[in-house]
């Protein structure tokens, strides 16, 4: 929740991972992340995002085309760390980013880099619905559960810790009682991966 006078977060500090480290081998042999959507580069819209939600702090992990894609991200208040172990999947990349947050960040809103039109409102809901109980907030969009999440560091640690391969956190979340389902919007579900793709947005 916030503070109506002045806008400030009173709720559990709730840190952002953004993943952007991947090769984006489906989209073609320029780098997904960087190609432009409305003057931007992809990339940055996700990250804008992240920003302008008031949660944080933001940390985005790199890997391939890193520093092309630092400087998409220049100017803009978020920590950048780099996977060397990027070819091994995502899971590498998300167990990255959340050790580089602080550890007074109770959850972790864990976003992707090619999902540009994930809304700051979005992620202030996910966090609104995080109470420290649930293991997870997950979105929900035509039946279908979505990214971002949002995830409890503490009550997720041992299992994430043993992540493997190309995985994110979805099949940890699978079958639990203690993951909440808020309502979702369009963009949870789109993520980028063809140049088709985007050029119907």
């Amino acid at each position: 929740m916030r503070m109506p006078e002045t806008g400030a977060w009173i709720g559990p500090r709730i840190g952002i991972v953004l993943l952007a480290a991947g090769r984006g081998t489906r989209f073609g042999p320029e780098p997904k992340l960087l190609a432009d959507l409305g003057g931007r580069p992809l990339v940055r819209h996700a990250a804008e995002a992240a920003c302008a939600s008031g949660l944080g702090p933001v940390v985005a992990v790199l890997g391939a085309h890193a520093p092309a894609v630092q400087a998409a991200l220049v100017g803009l208040d978020i920590h950048t760390v780099e996977n060397p172990l990027y070819a091994e999947g995502l899971s590498t990349s998300l167990r990255a980013g959340l050790a580089a947050l602080p550890p007074t960040c109770a959850g972790a809103v864990v976003m992707l880099g090619d999902m540009p039109l994930v809304a700051p409102a979005l992620l202030r809901r996910l966090a609104e619905a995080f109470d420290g109980a649930a293991a997870a907030i997950v979105p929900v969009w035509a039946g279908r559960r979505g990214n971002p999440v949002l995830l409890n560091r503490d009550r997720l640690a041992a299992d994430l810790s043993e992540l493997v391969g190309d995985r994110g956190a979805a099949p940890l979340l699978a079958g639990r009682p203690d993951v909440v389902e808020i309502a979702g919007e369009a963009g949870t579900s789109l993520d980028i991966d063809t140049p088709e793709a985007l050029m119907g947005l």
